[in-house]
């Protein structure tokens, strides 16, 4: 299948690409500083784009079956954030100007901006608050970006990941409807499953959360990361 991967320079980003390579897939690695970019493989394309150029996306995506968004911001910030709306908006222009009709994206837990049923109470009102006020930009533009992909006529699956984490191995990850109260993600397994999306079909007009089972951290390393950036 022909991919396209938008933030594949990111931390999931180099994942999905680095294992539809390896499934054989020809994927285009869409990156803003292709210089920096060091994976490289006979079936890899490495092309320069901004997610925010709406023209520059229409010239990647052309030739594609399918599309990953793994887009993601450095840190946290009091800025509004536009990359996530935005950029999809720009990356669904595409799609249809090039009749490309699947793609999966990255979102958050953090866009509902309340704890889930069954929450412990550190959690509901200590942790959760914090987060959300640290990245409260952040977590209203993934929500915009949320309804319009829900309002395009593509075949989408949003993918929504809480407490980031990296691992050496793909685990046995669970996917679940929304909302799903104490869990983390996995890197490796996020990116399998937006992989599984596209490739597969599978979760097709779905929300549905990434949820890791096994090696999971605690919430002090979660709230450690959290504090000193993040990136997906």
């Amino acid at each position: 299948m022909k991919l396209s991967v938008f933030g594949a320079n990111g931390q999931t980003g180099r994942l999905v690409v680095k294992q539809a390579v390896a499934e054989g897939h020809e994927v285009t690695a869409v990156v803003r500083r292709p210089h920096e970019y060091t994976f490289s493989a006979a079936n890899l394309t490495v092309a320069k784009a901004d997610a925010m150029d709406s023209d520059a996306v229409k010239r990647v995506v052309a030739g594609s079956e399918g599309v990953v968004s793994a887009l993601g911001s450095q840190g946290y910030t009091k800025e509004e954030v536009t990359l996530y709306s935005r950029g999809m908006s720009n990356i669904l222009d595409a799609m249809a100007t090039h009749d490309v009709r699947r793609v999966a994206c990255i979102s958050t837990t953090g866009v509902t901006f309340k704890a889930p049923p069954g929450e412990n109470l550190f959690v509901r009102f200590i942790v959760l608050p914090m987060l959300l006020r640290m990245g409260r930009t952040a977590y209203e533009d993934n929500a915009r970006m949320e309804q319009i992909v829900r309002s395009s006529e593509v075949d989408w699956t949003i993918m929504r990941a809480s407490g980031l984490f990296d691992s050496d191995t793909r685990t046995s990850y669970e996917i679940r409807t929304p909302p799903t109260a104490g869990h983390y993600t996995a890197r490796i397994d996020l990116a399998d499953a937006l992989l599984r999306a596209v490739v597969d079909g599978r979760q097709s007009r779905k929300t549905v959360e990434v949820i890791t089972v096994e090696g999971t951290p605690t919430i002090i390393d979660v709230l450690r990361r959290e504090a000193f950036g993040r990136s997906q």
